[in-house]
């Protein structure tokens, strides 16, 4: 009847949520992989030296450049010195080679000075480096001195004087590279020009014949004369 009270019902358990697929955290930071190869490093430490010199590049700093951890960049370089290894290598193989095997031997010396003078004219804080850093464990560099030295050699040059050749070439080149980078002015006596007479009338005249940049101008004499100093000493 309608007086008589129902039986209560148990209530029913709440439905459990679906588990939602949370995504695991990522972790801070920029991703390392695609940064921490040889050639990121090699750029990052391009750029390093030619906005902070040489004395900038510290493995500290090139690990902020790229944006990891210290810790990161030395699973891939032991040291500075690897660092500079990759430098080097890279500058080496933008130096053209090309002609030696090729063209007869003043061409090809010719084609590698001026190319190898043009890749460190934009490098030049690296030159007091690079000049002295030793070549081992550095393939490309090697490669290049490789196919300066049997240029050299198929020439008929001494041998044993094959060494101290490229060294004297390359003690020009590095020298002429700073030169491109001197301001044109860099020769005027300015007040003092009447106590040097001679010095400013040939400053003077080569500001006359200036169809060529001076830079190449004195580059090309200094080359020339070693190409034909050198060429005398061919079997």
């Amino acid at each position: 009847m309608l007086g008589t009270q129902a039986a209560e019902r148990p209530p029913m358990p709440a439905p459990t949520p679906a588990p939602s697929a949370v995504p695991a955290r990522r972790r801070a930071g920029r991703p390392t992989a695609a940064i921490l190869d040889q050639d990121g490093i090699t750029t990052a430490a391009l750029e390093l030296i030619s906005s902070k010199g040489y004395d900038g590049l510290t493995m500290a700093a090139l690990a902020r450049s790229l944006g990891v951890a210290p810790s990161a960049l030395y699973n891939h370089v032991a040291s500075k010195d690897d660092v500079l290894l990759l430098v080097e290598d890279h500058l080496a193989a933008m130096v053209d080679v090309t002609a030696f095997g090729v063209e007869p031997w003043d061409a090809a010396v010719r084609r590698w000075a001026w190319s190898y003078r043009d890749v460190f004219s934009e490098h030049t804080p690296l030159i007091p480096v690079i000049a002295v850093l030793p070549v081992a464990n550095a393939p490309k560099t090697l490669a290049m001195y490789e196919a300066v030295t049997a240029g050299f050699r198929d020439a008929g040059f001494p041998e044993e004087k094959i060494i101290s050749a490229i060294v004297a070439l390359e003690a020009f080149v590095f020298g002429a590279a700073y030169d491109v980078t001197a301001p044109e002015d860099i020769f005027d006596a300015g007040s003092l020009a009447e106590q040097v007479p001679n010095f400013t009338a040939a400053v003077d005249r080569l500001a006359l014949e200036r169809h060529e940049r001076p830079t190449d101008v004195a580059f090309s004499l200094g080359l020339e004369a070693l190409i034909t100093g050198f060429g005398a000493l061919r079997g």
